[in-house]
């Protein structure tokens, strides 16, 4: 399947500001189910782009702007081919088949701080929620991760939020809802509390079962990691497993992390007037 991704994004101020320096994830990251076909960045005014790699590996393009302006316009357009399989069948470690099962050595070392929860739970109330998925004292591992994956929104109603940032794990289920990053951090935040590893992804979505003049967006999701399978791909907004339909820009261990376009401007608050954000992503020939 080949997708074509529109993602543009506009800036108005109430008079001409001085940009700094934007930084902008909005390039897919290339994998053994994504091609990467084509892919443009333009931004008006004209910014010089710097492109470096973080530490996860992913493409940052840094906007440098030369002159004020009323106006700041980021348009990313790409096309991948998306070959992940609707049902996949992954080929999981002997060892990891049941949980609790032991990362080797290495594994520990390099996943790191993708095992430790972004938040504090001195009254172990998130340990105690993830808990309550494992039917066991020895359980299957992907069964596992199917029911919280499955069983988040059981707890959490899907809603659209506008504002910044994400909620903590706490605040979603007290809440009992919020927007697909807070679901995908509640559902990072408690398997981290059940020992695994796992990281956030931000990028797009594809459903033709949505309309057919909206049938994509963007989204967030997480993934996790098991021995033999590597990372699996996990999107408890939409109860789905594996990669089909989505498209990852970028990883990281938060999702602040990765936003798609971070920078500011020389001047007052009031100064700002509005943002628009408008995303396509619809089949390409």
């Amino acid at each position: 399947m080949r997708l074509a991704i529109h993602h543009g994004t506009t800036y108005r101020y109430v008079r001409p500001v001085v940009l700094r320096p934007h930084r902008m994830m909005l390039r897919p990251r290339g994998s053994h189910d994504i091609a990467l076909l084509s892919s443009a960045l333009f931004c008006s005014p004209f910014a010089e782009l710097e492109w470096t790699q973080d530490i996860f590996g992913n493409l940052i393009a840094t906007g440098i702007f030369s002159e004020p302006t009323a106006e700041l316009v980021i348009t990313s357009e790409f096309t991948v081919e998306q070959s992940a399989a609707t049902w996949p069948v992954f080929r999981i470690a002997p060892d990891a088949h049941s949980f609790p099962f032991a990362y080797s050595s290495d594994e520990l070392a390099d996943l790191g701080a993708l095992r430790i929860p972004e938040q504090g739970d001195p009254k172990g109330r998130m340990k105690a929620w993830a808990r309550a998925f494992v039917r066991g004292a020895s359980t299957d591992t992907l069964s596992l991760l199917k029911d919280l994956n499955a069983g988040i929104l059981d707890s959490v109603a899907y809603r659209v939020r506008d504002e910044e940032g994400t909620q903590t794990s706490l605040e979603t289920l007290a809440l009992a809802s919020g927007s697909c990053r807070d679901i995908a951090a509640l559902f990072i935040d408690a398997l981290r509390h059940l020992g695994f590893g796992a990281r956030a992804v931000s990028g797009y979505l594809f459903d033709a079962q949505q309309s057919a003049d909206d049938p994509g967006s963007t989204h967030a999701w997480a993934e996790v990691y098991l021995p033999g399978a590597g990372w699996i791909a996990f999107d408890p907004t939409h109860r789905r497993l594996g990669g089909a339909n989505l498209i990852p820009v970028a990883v990281a261990r938060s999702n602040r992390q990765i936003m798609p376009i971070v920078g500011g401007y020389v001047g007052a608050s009031a100064d700002f007037l509005s943002m628009d954000v408008a995303v396509r992503v619809r089949p390409a020939s």
